[in-house]
């Protein structure tokens, strides 16, 4: 039995006795890494630019949703989030701002093929989509 075989069987086990729990640590050992990975690169994109900020809100363990703020105005609001392997981004319009977003569908991609470039590429095309 190969070490793969023996873990999958684990997992069937874990998830069999207590499905909830089996799903936290699946979560815990895969996606959730993927997720502050994708935060971490949307942050890394604005680091050098001082008038931009992420500011996280509304956030929830599955969807991360952050304030884009320019010169500490409110202006947009990214949303990260994975499903089945892709990490997904969009933005949208948030409260007490005065500027819109044209709707569009949100920017995925395979995680394997997640990277700064990518996450610069998707901010364009997202920023893109900001209305003054």
């Amino acid at each position: 039995m190969s070490e793969d075989s023996f873990f999958l069987e684990c997992d069937r086990i874990s998830q069999a006795v207590d499905a909830v729990q089996y799903e936290r640590m699946r979560w815990a050992k895969t996606e959730g890494p993927m997720l502050a990975r994708l935060v971490e690169l949307a942050q890394a994109a604005i680091a050098e630019r001082s008038e931009f900020e992420w500011t996280e809100e509304g956030a929830t363990s599955d969807i991360k949703r952050f304030v884009l703020k320019v010169h500490s105005n409110r202006v947009a609001g990214l949303v990260l989030w994975l499903d089945q392997g892709h990490a997904m981004a969009t933005i949208e319009e948030i409260g007490r701002s005065r500027y819109g977003v044209t709707p569009g569908d949100p920017i995925r991609a395979d995680f394997a093929l997640v990277d700064e470039a990518w996450m610069a590429a998707t901010l364009q095309a997202l920023f893109a989509r900001i209305r003054f």
